[in-house]
């Protein structure tokens, strides 16, 4: 905590600035476009680091919502070289930008104030977590709970429009015996503004935080807030929604073919995904991220569908 203290000065995810105190208005400036649908994505690293991958999420996003809004909810992307990687989207017409976040703002307010003031101040013990993951969590809620619309992770390939979603999340798997969901995940969710349901993540967020436990305040968290909640009008969807395909089994997904059997297999798993419940594919990044596409694979085969830049996306 002493050493945290020392480094809260320097984390700058954590105070208004000049350009953050801006977001608000550029928000709002950037909805007047006229949107379809309206999307977020969070990107907390340096922008070298947003890869043909990420950019995958906003290019398969562009080609099932032609019409729709994407807000990239970052200060390295809101810079030049942000601005050089979303402009193959923008030429074409599509509506995305990069504008970076004022957390004072988003969470002012809400029941997550308290929490971050706490962090602010060096009275509340961050975690070995990196802290920008659990910012990520909160920012996605305080996005959809100020603006409404949808939040996906940059690890999504998306396969058809969500246009008819609304106040939707996914589940991640069901109990083996009842068939019920038994894990929700917070990777791709769609609420509108000021959803009670989403004050409810907001206040599990602020009074359960543990920045030592993985998903706790992620997937767990909206886990625990569904399990104990009726009503609302809720859609939980199944796994295959989002989910369709675990992160022990993601590999598989990016091997070429070998020999008939497997062919098969590939053409199987196209028809599915493609013409069956799953909205989009989840890609467990922290399994996936160093695997290359395969010729021939499911991924090369999704990606060539579902792409629009199609930049060299599979090598």
């Amino acid at each position: 905590m002493a050493w945290f203290r020392t480094q809260i000065p320097k984390l700058e995810l954590l105070h208004s600035t000049t350009l953050s105190q801006q977001f608000h208005d550029r928000v709002t400036g950037f909805l007047n476009k006229g949107c379809s649908v309206l999307f977020h994505i969070i990107w907390f690293s340096p922008a070298k680091h947003f890869g043909k991958r990420e950019f995958l999420t906003m290019d398969t996003f562009f080609k099932a919502h032609p019409d729709g809004c994407l807000i990239v909810v970052s200060r390295s992307m809101d810079t030049e070289s942000g601005y050089a990687t979303l402009k193959p989207l923008i030429d074409r017409g599509f509506k995305v930008g990069a504008i970076t976040p004022d957390v004072p703002f988003l969470v002012n307010n809400t029941p997550a104030e308290a929490w971050l003031e706490l962090i602010k101040s060096g009275n509340r013990d961050p975690g070995d977590i990196p802290l920008s993951q659990n910012l990520s969590n909160l920012v996605r809620l305080a996005m959809l709970y100020k603006y409404g619309g949808g939040y996906m992770d940059t690890d999504i390939i998306v396969l058809k429009d969500f246009l008819d979603l609304r106040n939707a999340i996914g589940a991640q798997s069901l109990d083996f015996t009842t068939k019920q969901w038994n894990r929700l995940n917070n990777a791709v969710m769609m609420f509108d503004i000021n959803h009670p349901v989403v004050w409810e993540f907001l206040q599990e967020f602020s009074t359960t935080f543990n920045g030592n436990k993985w998903g706790n305040n992620g997937p767990y968290l909206v886990s625990r807030v569904m399990a104990r909640l009726e009503g609302h009008n809720i859609t939980i969807l199944p796994p295959k929604a989002f989910y369709p395909v675990d992160w022990n089994g993601i590999g598989k997904l990016y091997k070429k073919p070998e020999g008939e059997l497997e062919s098969r297999w590939v053409e199987s798993q196209i028809d599915e995904l493609s013409n069956g419940e799953s909205y989009a594919v989840h890609l467990w990044n922290k399994r996936s991220k160093n695997l290359a596409i395969e010729d021939g694979s499911v991924m090369a085969r999704l990606v060539s569908t579902h792409c629009v830049v199609c930049d060299t996306i599979t090598t």
